[in-house]
């Protein structure tokens, strides 16, 4: 199937991108999607400074929109669109239309709204990472998130819960409110301004540290023999303690969560969509509309979405 909309293009690296018409074919094992939002990513500012793959390019390797043809979902289907090489190695999705590999479009669950999915899926997908392929968390088992009260501290109780989790406990430092974490976590632990762990900290089978520093030694002493620790931060430092006399005698094991050499597996995108869609989120991010995008492509900090709608 064949369409005609305009899409944002950029004609070599540094150069703003430019709104043009083009044509836009699917054919065999594609899908032709009706964009409304994108992301402003990372990914996407490394493209546009030099490691566009052809000259026009169409950026942007996130976004969310609805199936216009596909032969894997009804026209009408609801979509987040990631992966594949999409804006990266491929054409990206700034623009009224976009024509993606069947395999980077995942079915939006319905209590998500697409601005939510689309600010939270890079975080969502860490989540993922960490909880159900790192520390491989299953059903019954109790599971402590460190960071609770940050927002990929909440993903992972989200993800742990989903994934069978019995009980979810929550660590929060002593002077942070933990408001936010209702509903995702059974008990709050407090840390120290010093990064000592609460007593009251029962044991675990796997623990999802956010925090580093001397959490993570604190939380290492509350993990039942066999069990795992998945390390994705260090706001608390970058050092820790490790008692190895407990790591080898409870055989315990300590896992780095790194991303860049993850290699999402097939229904990744459409899991960790559906982890966190049980909860209510409320993420930060800037709406513009699609053509000011000039505005933010040297911005290093905070979400920016594109309301693709608005070109004409």
């Amino acid at each position: 199937m064949s369409t005609r909309g305009i899409v944002l293009r950029s004609h070599g690296p540094g150069e703003q991108v430019k709104a043009e018409e083009v044509e836009l074919v699917a054919g065999p094992g594609e899908t032709l999607v009706e964009m409304r939002l994108a992301a402003v990513t990372q990914q996407d500012r490394s493209v546009l400074a030099g490691k566009q793959p052809s000259v026009p390019f169409v950026p942007g390797s996130e976004g969310a929109g609805v199936v216009v043809s596909s032969s894997v979902l009804d026209a009408g289907t609801p979509v987040v669109v990631r992966g594949e090489g999409v804006g990266m190695t491929g054409p990206g999705l700034w623009g009224q239309y976009a024509v993606v590999p069947d395999a980077a479009v995942h079915r939006l669950p319905s209590a998500l709204d697409p601005a939510t999915a689309v600010a939270l899926l890079t975080p969502a997908l860490t989540a993922h990472t960490a909880v159900r392929r790192v520390a491989a968390v299953v059903e019954g088992e109790t599971v402590v998130v460190t960071g609770i009260t940050s927002l990929v501290g909440r993903l992972c109780a989200a993800v742990a819960r989903s994934a069978g989790a019995a009980k979810v406990i929550g660590l929060a430092w002593t002077t942070e409110s933990v408001q936010a974490t209702a509903g995702l976590v059974d008990q709050i632990v407090r840390v120290d301004e010093l990064g000592q762990v609460g007593r009251e900290l029962p044991w675990c089978d796997a623990a999802i540290d956010t925090v580093g520093g001397p959490v993570t030694s604190g939380v290492l002493g509350h993990i039942t023999p066999g069990g795992r620790l998945a390390v994705l931060g260090y706001r608390a430092g970058e050092f820790t303690t490790i008692d190895l006399h407990q790591l080898i005698g409870r055989d315990l094991r300590v896992l780095p969560v790194n991303l860049q050499r993850t290699v999402l597996e097939p229904g990744a995108i459409s899991q960790a969509m559906a982890d966190i869609a049980p909860a209510q989120w409320r993420p930060e991010y800037e709406l513009l509309p699609a053509d000011r995008v000039g505005e933010v492509l040297d911005r290093q900090a905070g979400r920016v979405l594109l309301d693709l709608s608005t070109l004409s």
